[in-house]
């Protein structure tokens, strides 16, 4: 990571309160990277990140932190983070498009509770990009009204291996093979989706490491690694 938007992302996708970083002014600092970390391949964030605040912003601060200034030291750090922080955000903000607004104001709304308590609940156990997958395909389903396959779309996005048969025949149901193991995690998530995009009329029956087997389909075809339905 070299630049202070790059930290922010990162901070993010770990889930951490990127806000709380302090950024101070690097002492020294390097004249070629943005962020001057101790390790330039750091993969943890520290509280407190030195910069070099000229990198990118030399206009900005070289008439308000000159490096010959020693008084009020503890007044230029505050200054100094809080400006950073505000270069940090518009510098996020420029690589997002109208599309990407409202999956920012929709994953707010799972947050806060908008869809439900139950949601708001369970929301936790999603990472950031499985939070931008549901909000992406919440639009998606106002804009649409295809609930079968959005749930089938967001299961496959967030359960990557998964296998989806439909039982149109007999009942309304879907079929998931997830491949993977069960987890109470995972249950909470697959439950979620269900909550949010399975339609009324439609029951779903779930696999996760065992199915039974499936003519056509060689993976689900394994003798002593298929159960009856």
């Amino acid at each position: 990571m070299n630049y202070i938007w790059e930290l922010a992302i990162y901070a993010k996708q770990k889930g951490m309160d990127e806000d709380a970083i302090f950024y101070t002014i690097g002492q020294p600092f390097s004249g070629y990277m943005e962020l001057s970390m101790e390790c330039i391949n750091e993969t943890e964030i520290p509280e407190q990140v030195e910069i070099n605040p000229y990198y990118r912003y030399f206009e900005i601060f070289k008439q308000l932190f000159a490096p010959e200034l020693d008084e009020n030291q503890e007044i230029i750090e505050v200054v100094h983070d809080l400006a950073i922080h505000h270069l940090k955000d518009i510098d996020v903000l420029m690589g997002m498009n109208r599309r990407e607004y409202y999956i920012q104001f929709m994953v707010k709304d799972l947050e806060q509770g908008y869809f439900g308590s139950y949601v708001k609940e369970k929301i936790h156990v999603f990472s950031l990009e499985e939070k931008k997958t549901l909000a992406n395909n919440l639009l998606r389903l106002y804009e649409t009204g295809e609930g079968i396959y959005l749930l089938r779309d967001t299961v496959r996005r967030i359960f990557t291996s998964t296998y989806i048969f439909s039982n149109a025949e007999e009942r309304d149901e879907i079929i998931f093979y997830l491949r993977t193991k069960q987890t109470k995690e995972k249950e909470q998530k697959l439950e979620v989706i269900k909550y949010l995009f399975l339609p009324f009329k439609c029951t779903v029956e779930v696999y996760w490491e065992r199915i039974f087997g499936v003519m056509g389909v060689d993976d689900l075809m394994k003798i002593d690694r298929i159960m009856n339905y």
